[in-house]
């Protein structure tokens, strides 16, 4: 028998073992603000009442923690983050009846399969794939985001610390670490809608029934407050890094698809030395072309993969372990 919260978020993170961190987290803020609300509410309107039975009752009404893990694994099935959504071909396929059973028909299941497709297909239906245009558009606005994020870090610790000997100190302090929670769930918002990694969907639960230092104890104590502030910091190298390397390859992209327009149209030459101007060849500015063409492409690569590994970073630094 159940007979704390506590023990119930316990075992409610057993039953969700194996599933994906930012589902836990929303399922146990969920859980704890259900059953902390249900409670309260349930000591008021009859305080003799013993915890431990009013406890119960909630969670028969609630349901049990398998029951309720079992709940989020269907959810997490029917929707994923929006561009991982990707179609697959469903055949059916004959299972085996085992020696010691007798079947009039072949049983069959539906069994996803994914047709390989050819290496060609795979290189340029980059430009079909939705996560790689998503990961683009967050590497282009990540610089932007971290120049914000790190000019609140620095000026709300700054402030912070230098205010903690005042009485103002330590409520400014807790609004600061209010705000990098808000600016993480924000932040794990865009990230789930633009490169697809599943990221926290509700805020996490803060207690009402303990006072506000407490709760400032808690802020300062958990390692995703200081994670998050981590991150906030990391965001504006990463971000001009993501840029510059987007901008350059996209850019030197373009400077060769465009080599007949630009020289031919414009009569800008393909580079100049201090003694030579050098112009493209006419023979060759169908190979330059093709260049230009599988430079791009590979950009798509390069933006998709570098999105994927900045969402699993996100996931380590602004989801509660």
């Amino acid at each position: 028998m159940i007979n704390t919260i506590e023990e119930y978020l316990a075992e409610l993170k057993k039953e969700l073992s194996g599933s994906d961190r930012a589902t836990v987290q929303d399922a146990l803020a969920d859980a704890e603000e259900y059953l902390r609300t249900a409670l309260n509410n349930a000591r008021e309107s009859a305080p003799a009442a013993q915890e431990a039975e009013a406890l119960a009752g909630i969670i028969g009404r609630y349901g049990s923690p398998g029951e309720v893990a079992a709940a989020y694994k269907e959810i997490e099935t029917r929707t994923p983050p929006a561009l991982t959504r990707v179609a697959k071909k469903v055949e059916p396929v004959a299972v085996p009846v085992s020696a010691g059973l007798v079947a009039a028909a072949p049983i069959t299941a539906p069994v996803a399969v994914v047709a390989a497709r050819p290496l060609y297909a795979r290189f340029f239906g980059i430009f079909w794939d939705a996560r790689a245009w998503g990961a683009l558009l967050y590497l282009l606005f990540a610089m932007g985001l971290g120049i914000i994020y790190f000019t609140w870090a620095v000026t709300g610790l700054s402030v912070s610390a230098g205010l903690l000997v005042l009485i103002v100190g330590i409520p400014l302090f807790a609004l600061f670490l209010l705000s990098v929670r808000g600016i993480a769930l924000m932040e794990g918002r865009l990230v789930e809608a633009l490169i697809g990694v599943r990221m926290p969907r509700r805020p996490l639960f803060s207690r009402r029934d303990i006072g506000g230092w407490q709760k400032v104890k808690n802020l300062f104590s958990e390692r995703q407050t200081w994670t998050a502030i981590l991150y906030m910091l990391l965001q504006m190298p990463l971000g001009i890094i993501y840029f510059a390397v987007i901008v350059t390859l996209a850019g030197a992209s373009v400077w060769l698809i465009g080599r007949p327009i630009w020289e031919l149209g414009f009569g800008i030459p393909a580079f100049v030395t201090q003694s030579y101007v050098f112009y493209t060849q006419e023979w060759a500015m169908p190979f330059v072309m093709i260049g230009g063409v599988l430079l791009l492409t590979a950009t798509m690569h390069v933006a998709k993969y570098i999105g994927r590994l900045h969402g699993n970073f996100a996931k380590v630094m602004l989801v509660r372990e």
